[in-house]
């Protein structure tokens, strides 16, 4: 019996400490020996015309597709380009995931080749483009990327810059410990070194929402460079009855973070209080069927710990729902004074933290004309800031200043 428990615990070892070990190494040994190769391919795409002016990827962040719109509202041909897919969308023009199932050793190479053959420019995330899955070529592609031409924009989308040691906000610290307790301890280093890398290395960078926390240089200030179709999320008029709760929408991809038992608690003490009120919590649904469920709701909870706004606000002031939302004033005090918003009046949503949100609540449940009064004032945001012609508009100054 001893022996048989010996047996199986060197069989665990080999199969799964031994074999990835080997299997990196025996990719990096390749790798090597072919490097003189993916050298002369990608000077070889240096003197080739790309036909596509824009890719955006590999992330598969519903951003993309968004951004896509955007710039080819402005004249761009853009695709956009992804390793794998999410629960949330899958609406992207190459999916390497449907190309090479069950061969993803060669992802990283395929959507590499196609970068440097394809686009003028690429649009990617602070992990860095697809050979980021590559064994030592990681470490070599901003230098391939100017070798081929290619100009690189990066931008943030949250967890691929955040250093928490950078961040103020110890309540987010503590809330990201809790939903991902491995995460700084794992990533922190590589997230330092792709910070690094990118900010010096790309040819534009663009910063915002709360991400300035963990950056040090941007070439260009957003409030978030998310964008929406504005003209697809238009409100619904749905007739409810009187007597019907008040029901308020939250869609948490991470409970902590978002302060989930904090809206889960002031509902509760609500309740209990005798208001007619009903939390509706969403978890890992497709896009379209929160976007329904938004649209049926009477309040959308945000978040309560980050400090800033997203997809999920801006999709809700597009249907006027009224965002319950914490606004960190140290970004509202920076946005207003780069001119991006007139003053903190400007923000439409219902700004609260964890220790006023019942408040909040209670005081939009009490006032539905507010309520409708806040929603138009979102929707109106919404198009100002973050609508195709908006983000597109800055998008065209970016592209038109890499490709002069």
């Amino acid at each position: 019996m001893f022996l048989i428990k010996k047996v199986r615990k060197n069989l665990y070892i080999i199969r799964y400490i031994c074999f990835p070990v080997f299997f990196f190494f025996r990719r990096s040994i390749w790798e090597f020996i072919l490097l003189p190769v993916f050298f002369l391919i990608t000077l070889c795409a240096r003197f080739r015309s790309k036909p596509i002016d824009v890719g955006i990827g590999p992330e598969p962040l519903i951003n993309n597709v968004y951004h896509k719109k955007a710039l080819k509202m402005n004249g761009f041909s853009v695709e956009t380009f992804v390793n794998q897919v999410y629960f949330i969308t899958s609406s992207f023009d190459v999916r390497a995931d449907k190309c090479f199932k069950g061969c993803e050793y060669f992802i990283p190479y395929f959507l590499y080749l196609r970068i440097i053959f394809k686009y003028k420019i690429i649009y990617i995330y602070f992990n860095g483009g697809p050979l980021a899955w590559s064994g030592i070529y990681k470490h070599f592609e901003p230098f391939f990327y100017r070798l081929a031409k290619v100009k690189v924009v990066v931008m943030p989308y949250g967890a691929d810059i955040q250093d928490i040691l950078l961040s103020h906000n110890l309540l987010f610290r503590n809330s990201l410990g809790k939903d991902y307790p491995l995460f700084q301890k794992k990533c922190r280093s590589i997230i330092i070194q792709n910070v690094e890398k990118w900010t010096n290395n790309a040819d534009y960078v663009i910063s915002g929402c709360d991400w300035v926390h963990y950056m040090y240089h941007w070439d260009k200030l957003m409030l978030g460079h998310f964008s929406i179709d504005t003209d697809v999320l238009c409100p619904v008029k749905i007739v409810k009855s009187k007597k019907a709760p008040v029901k308020i929408l939250h869609a948490p991809n991470h409970k902590n973070i978002k302060g989930t038992d904090f809206f889960i608690r002031a509902v509760d003490e609500l309740k209990e209080e005798g208001y007619s009120v009903e939390l509706v919590l969403i978890q890992k649904m497709p896009n379209e069927k929160v976007k329904e469920l938004m649209q049926e709701a009477d309040i959308i909870a945000d978040q309560l710990i980050i400090g800033w706004y997203a997809m999920t606000a801006l999709e809700a002031m597009c249907y006027e729902k009224p965002v319950l939302c914490y606004l960190d004033p140290d970004l509202v005090d920076l946005y207003h004074a780069e001119g991006l918003i007139s003053g903190p009046d400007e923000l439409p949503l219902v700004n609260c933290s964890f220790k006023n949100v019942k408040e909040k609540i209670k005081w939009l449940i009490d006032n539905p004309k507010k309520r409708l009064e806040i929603g138009k004032k979102g929707r109106e945001f919404a198009i100002k800031h973050h609508s195709l012609s908006a983000v597109g508009k800055v998008f065209k100054e970016i592209n038109d200043s890499l490709l002069r």
